[in-house]
């Protein structure tokens, strides 16, 4: 099985070096050529365009940073699809919405291949130890191809549903993930400002009901003053877009969700948007004149 994969970013890459592991014959490409050199000492081989993975690839895997970089990988002219064989399969990792699934699926199966919407969450760090967990939209007989791949890279592999589940799943998820890091950084900021032991709260909060998957995580960066990015405020910014967009087609009110694209469009306002998404707190404390530090 010949495996493909484009998009070498901060998930993309550690995704690729899980798969040259596993022994997978791998060809990669990415704009910046560096991270493709990279890889080919590592055993991988390097391709030039999209195109060229597609004519000598039988599985694609994709993880690109938007929907423009996504619909340019696959529909471009020297795109995917347009190069596409029959019973070849596309799983793309990235977030994007259920409707841009939808138009990539149909378009593949034009060229006899098939699309599944696979997107991921776990972050850098989940893509690094290849305990990633895997929402996967689209038809069952692609999935069970794709599979042994997707072994590579998590733990937690679902198929939740036709053509666009996956994308709908990982957009709830981004939008809890959004809602709850608003909170713990006011939280963590309420308790400091009145006079709380940082590290004797979080201690006490991850035995609580306010613990979180989220608290657990910022927690100790915003304690540790630890803000280098890994998943950024920009990042979440791009995906609340996605969020509201598709609550624009379904007629749905989220005011959660709108209330915190708002605290993280203020972050990215205020300098952070290329500071992990723990780096929420630092505007408010700012506004509070205090620090939450260990």
């Amino acid at each position: 099985m010949k495996v493909g994969f484009i998009g070498l970013g901060k998930m993309g890459r550690p995704m690729a070096q899980n798969i040259l592991k596993k022994g997978f014959s791998l060809t990669v490409h990415n704009r910046s050529r560096g991270v493709v050199e990279y890889l080919a000492k590592m055993g991988a081989k390097a391709a030039t365009s999209p195109a060229e993975v597609a004519k000598t690839c039988d599985i694609v895997l994709t993880s690109l940073p938007n929907t423009q970089a996504v619909e340019e990988v696959y529909l471009g002219q020297d795109g995917l699809i347009p190069a596409a064989r029959p019973g070849q399969v596309f799983a793309d990792l990235s977030t994007i919405g259920p409707s841009t699934a939808r138009k990539l699926y149909e378009t593949a199966k034009t060229g006899e291949a098939s699309f599944l919407d696979a997107p991921v969450s776990g972050g850098v760090a989940g893509a690094e130890a290849a305990i990633l967990t895997i929402m996967v939209g689209g038809d069952g007989e692609a999935l069970k191809k794709v599979y042994p791949v997707f072994e590579a890279l998590g733990k937690n592999i679902h198929h939740v549903g036709p053509t666009g589940a996956g994308c709908v799943i990982k957009l709830v998820n981004q939008l809890l993930v959004a809602i709850n890091m608003a909170g713990v950084a006011e939280a963590m900021v309420l308790g400091a400002k009145a006079g709380a032991d940082p590290r004797v709260m979080l201690e006490v909060l991850n035995t609580s009901f306010g613990q979180s998957r989220m608290l657990s995580r910022a927690g100790p960066l915003i304690l540790n003053r630890e803000f280098e990015p890994k998943t950024t405020i920009n990042l979440i910014i791009k995906d609340l877009g996605l969020i509201q967009d598709l609550g624009a087609e379904l007629s749905l009110r989220l005011l959660m969700g709108t209330i915190a694209k708002q605290v993280f469009a203020e972050a990215r306002a205020a300098g952070f948007g290329e500071n992990d998404m723990a780096a929420l707190v630092r505007p408010l404390e700012q506004l509070s004149r205090v620090e939450v530090r260990g």
